[in-house]
Parts: C-alpha cells; structure tokens; sequence
C-alpha cells in the first residue's frame, strides 16, 4: 500500500508555495498536486507544513485515496499508474474527445484514411443528434443508442455503417481506458448488448446492357470553350473503369508512373489492400481500346503521377465526383431517365463478362480483384494474370466490336412462344416418363396444331383421365414450352 504526505515543493514568485501529497509507491515516488497553498514562514524549521487547515483537506484526501485503493491490488502498479486512477476514477470520460482526437488520427496513421472519413461522418451525425459536440461515455446508454439509429433508419446504409463505427470506437476506448486484469472500470456502461443494428439497403444492381454501353459512348458530345468538357472527361474515365476490368476511380487516381509498365498496370486495390494478404495486387493490360486515351491523360511532365488529373483535383473523392457530374450530364443530355455513376461501368463489366462472355464467377472476380476463397494458394503460387487479360478483351469485343444482343435481352424477349409454318417443329408426348409418340416438321401455325397431331398418334391403350405431357420445342429459335393435357378431357 503507498503512502501518503503532505508537502510542499518550491516557492513561487508570489512568496506562496503549492502544497502537494507526496506517494511513495515500489520505491518510487510520485506527487498529487493539490489546490491549496501556504507561505514558507509557516513551515516548521524541518519543512513540515503547519496550517491546520491545509493539514485537514489533505488528511482528507488520503483517507479517500486509501479508501480507492484498498479495493484492489496494486502491488505490481506503478506510482505512475497509482497517481493516475486516483486523479481518473470518478472522472466520466468525453467519448467525442477520444473519437476525434485519438481514435480517428489512429486510423489515418495506419493508412485508413479513406474509412476514416465514415468515421468522422458518423461521429458528426451522432453529435447533431444529441446536440452537443462533448458527448461523454455515460451519455450513451442503450435506450439513446436506439433511438439515433431509429433516426436513422431512412437512409439506405448509413443506419449500419454508422453504429458500426461508434461501436468500434467504443470498444477500442474500452480495451484503452478498463483495466480488467486489475478490476479498473472507468467506462462503466456498454449499451451495445442491448443495441441491434439493422442491415443496410440491399445494393443495388447498377449494370447497363452492351447496347446501352454502346448508345452511351458513341453519343457526339457538345462543343465546349473547355480544353476538357466535364461530359467528356466523364465519358472517358468510365471508358477507362470499363476498359480495365471494372477498376475503381481510386485506385485509377492513384496510379504512378513507376506502375504503367511495358503496357501493363500494376496497381493494389486501395479499398482491401490493408485486409489481404496479397495486398490486393493485380495487373491488367491496357487493351488497344485505350491506348488513345492513355495518351491524351498520360502526365509528361517529372511528376510522379501517371495521368494529369492529379494536377488539378486535389484528391479521389474530388475525382470521383467529377467523373460521376461528367457522366450524369450526358446522360441527361441522352434524355436517360435513370442516370448512370461511374460504378455502373464496373457492374456491367462484371455482368457481361458472366452472361454474355460465359466467364465463370470465380474468373469475375480474379480479373475484377477481389478477393477470393483461395488466400492460402494464393500465398503458394506466382500469380499468372493473362487469364484476366483475354477476358478483358472477350468483354471489350462484345460490347465494342459486335452487334449482339446482351443474354438478359434475349431472354426478356423472348418471354412468349409462338410458332409459324415456317420454323421447325420437334414435339413430343410422355406418359408416365416415357416417349409414346414423337414428330419433327414444319407447317404448324400455333401449339393446338402440333398436339392434335401427337394425339392422334398416342397409343389407344391410355387409361381415360390419365395425364399426358407434351414437350415443344422451336428448333429455329430455341425455345421449349411444356403443357399438360388429362385424356378425355384435354384431348
């Protein structure tokens, strides 16, 4: 147990002197400054203080720094540690301090200042909830947690990313400030257990066929005094995301020159690269498609940076939204109800790619760098990316150097089956799972016309009211359609 006494340590200039309490803790010694002084000429010749009054407030705060401490074990704390609960214990913690000046500048040391952002946007939208700037740690029970994620519960995703980002904080204030080992608890509340938080909006599925692809970039652009037109900035940069595989407006703002190598782009995906092992590396071709536009953004000065965006939007958010402003503006001028984002290109790449391009979902997301399932062989392996390469040019061939029609069309269309004594018929009749009558020809105007024919050529032997299934299909257009007729009733 420390010890405790009252004392002084120099004069001050006013002839006055502080008092403190002295603790001597582990052959160490640390001082408690009080709020209370005295003048030298009332020491005892040894130093001792002698006002009485003075003596009784710090009599006063021994006898409750003993009472604290005798509660727990300190025998391997510090004097440092000892002095600090003493001073800290009943004092409520600001939790808006420790978010903004501690949790918050963490993150952006650790290279997280993008997911900061949410963070600090969190915290604001908290702070105007509850109407002050110095939200303290009790201040946030369960029942006021609840009612601001209530008031959030119109938005589409901020009503989960945001309590996330307060939970997180909390917790981490928790693991700093509690001390579970030695029973230390100065954040004495955790509203979380009784806090559910809802998910956020499924996303949205933003891809646009090959032919809107194709509408979109071939539309003339107005001229413009403006040596680069925002609508055509816009359009240029989406073809660049849609070129490259669906790469991310960041990760395209970041790019240095030291990463265009020999034609190919080497970049880690700035969104996961903190999360995965592989540092969410990838390299992708630059397809002739975009050699033109390389050029017209390559940056030829000494910079560092490889395109001249740099120069004159001071960051990717900046980027971003003028990409997205470019392209909302030529789709208003496309009379497109519906605006696209710069996203919209990553989608559809993604989408052709699986539909039209037949790729398989895991080849998707090799060549759009995300992660997989695969970490440990990835680990193992020197990763070949021609794969994503040759997929990138089959996309880029399909919605640039075809005319065809995009699968989710064709199949929207084609909902209704119609025949005409032009195409070619193959028909079939089942019954209990066996072939009993089957035909391929041409000349049938409607489905009617093909099942009076397999009737007629079905065994006599079917009990009446059995049920028969007849299988049609359009050779022509590859269409199936399969009815169910009950004998003596449908036939």
């Amino acid at each position: 147990m420390p010890t405790f006494k009252p004392c002084i340590r120099k004069e001050r200039a006013d002839g006055f002197c502080a008092v403190y309490i002295r603790v001597r803790h582990n052959n160490a010694i640390g001082y408690i400054k009080t709020d209370k002084v005295t003048r030298k000429v009332d020491l005892s010749p040894s130093g001792e203080i002698q006002d009485p009054y003075v003596l009784r407030h710090c009599l006063d705060k021994i006898i409750e720094y003993t009472d604290k401490l005798n509660k727990y074990n300190i025998s391997s704390w510090s004097v440092q540690d000892v002095i600090a609960f003493l001073l800290n214990d009943d004092k409520d913690i600001c939790f808006s301090e420790y978010a903004r000046n501690v949790h918050i500048p963490a993150m952006i040391n650790r290279g997280q200042e993008r997911n900061s952002r949410n963070y600090a946007l969190a915290l604001q939208h908290l702070e105007r909830f509850m109407g002050t700037n110095k939200i303290m740690f009790s201040h946030l029970t369960s029942h006021v947690v609840n009612r601001w994620i209530q008031h959030l519960k119109s938005t589409r995703r901020a009503k989960e990313m945001y309590p996330i980002c307060m939970r997180q904080i909390f917790k981490a204030a928790q693991l700093e400030y509690n001390d579970y080992d030695n029973g230390i608890i100065r954040i004495k509340t955790n509203p979380w257990v009784k806090v559910s938080i809802p998910s956020s909006d499924k996303a949205e599925k933003l891809a646009i066929t090959p032919e809107a692809c194709r509408a979109f970039f071939s539309y003339p652009i107005p001229d413009s005094k403006m040596k680069v037109p925002l609508m055509e900035f816009g359009r240029d940069v989406a073809m660049m995301v849609l070129c490259l595989a669906g790469i991310n407006t960041v990760d395209l703002y970041n790019l240095r020159k030291k990463d265009y190598k020999n034609g190919i782009i080497c970049y880690q995906r700035a969104k996961t690269k903190k999360f995965r092992a592989d540092g969410a590396y990838m390299e992708m071709r630059v397809p002739p498609i975009l050699q033109p536009l390389m050029d017209k953004y390559l940056d030829r000065t000494n910079s560092e940076w490889l395109f001249t965006w740099r120069d004159r939007l001071s960051n990717s958010d900046s980027f971003n939204a003028n990409v997205n402003v470019g392209i909302r503006q030529l789709c208003q001028l496309m009379g497109i109800r519906d605006t696209y984002c710069v996203y919209t290109f990553r989608h559809t790449w993604g989408t052709v790619a699986q539909n039209d391009v037949r790729a398989s979902i895991s080849d998707v997301a090799f060549a759009m760098n995300h992660s997989s399932g695969h970490k440990v062989t990835r680990g193992y392996i020197k990763i070949d990316y021609s794969p994503a390469w040759e997929l990138n040019e089959k996309v880029i061939d399909f919605i640039f150097f075809s005319g065809k029609t995009s699968t989710r069309e064709q199949k929207q269309e084609d909902v209704h089956f119609r025949l005409s004594y032009r195409y070619m018929v193959n028909a079939a009749a089942y019954f209990n799972g066996q072939n009993v009558a089957e035909l391929t020809d041409v000349g049938f105007n409607n489905v009617d016309e093909v099942i009076a024919r397999l009737v007629a050529m079905l065994p006599e032997d079917i009990p009446t009211r059995s049920i028969v299934m007849f299988k049609i299909v359009n050779l022509d257009k590859n269409q199936t359609v399969v009815y169910q007729k009950q004998k003596g009733k449908g036939f």
